[in-house]
């Protein structure tokens, strides 16, 4: 090794380490970016999919006067399907495959805080929303279908899911998680 080569400030060995500590800091930083958007679902993801699956098996029992929980989100069904009596359901039919179907779906597959959110807060919306559909069919024909109350519990599972999931994001300087 002679004197010029390696032990001289500026030398090319040492512009060389520098540059390749830029970019290990540059790939650390994007890796904790991406950690701090993204959520580890763990064994709840199987409790969300399966609670979605009832969900949707809840849509296409019946909910009201024989019509499903597809012909009162689309209005097709025949009597109380269609008409003012169903606005309620048909509220709780709309945000439920939305939040429960949909925005879970999406969730599942991007793994995104933001989704994570959306799905916590619709959820608890379209809990709401279906008990007060439940409240309403009693309350004014009585004729209360099975699909619509299982739908109502898998809603109600799907959310206290997601806001567990919500709730539990790291702190936002160690995005890995404390152990």
């Amino acid at each position: 090794m002679t004197a010029s080569s390696g032990g001289e400030p500026g030398s090319a060995d040492e512009r060389d380490i520098a540059g390749l500590r830029d970019q290990i800091d540059r790939v650390e930083r994007d890796a904790r970016r991406r950690a701090a958007r993204s959520v580890d679902l763990g064994g709840r993801a199987v409790v969300i999919a399966v609670a979605v699956f009832v969900l949707i098996i809840g849509q296409i029992l019946p909910w009201m006067a024989g019509a499903n929980g597809l012909d009162v989100l689309l209005g097709t069904g025949s009597g109380d399907a269609v008409g003012k009596a169903s606005m309620v359901p048909r509220l709780f039919a709309l945000t439920s495959a939305l939040f429960g179907v949909v925005a879970s779906a999406l969730a599942l597959t991007t793994r995104l805080w933001a989704f994570t959110w959306v799905c916590a807060l619709g959820g608890w919306f379209a809990s709401v929303d279906g008990v007060l559909a439940i409240w309403s069919r009693q309350s004014s024909h009585g004729d209360l279908g099975i699909g619509l109350v299982i739908a109502w519990v898998a809603m109600v599972v799907i959310a206290i899911q997601w806001f567990r999931t919500a709730w539990s994001r790291p702190d936002r300087d160690d995005p890995v998680g404390r152990e």
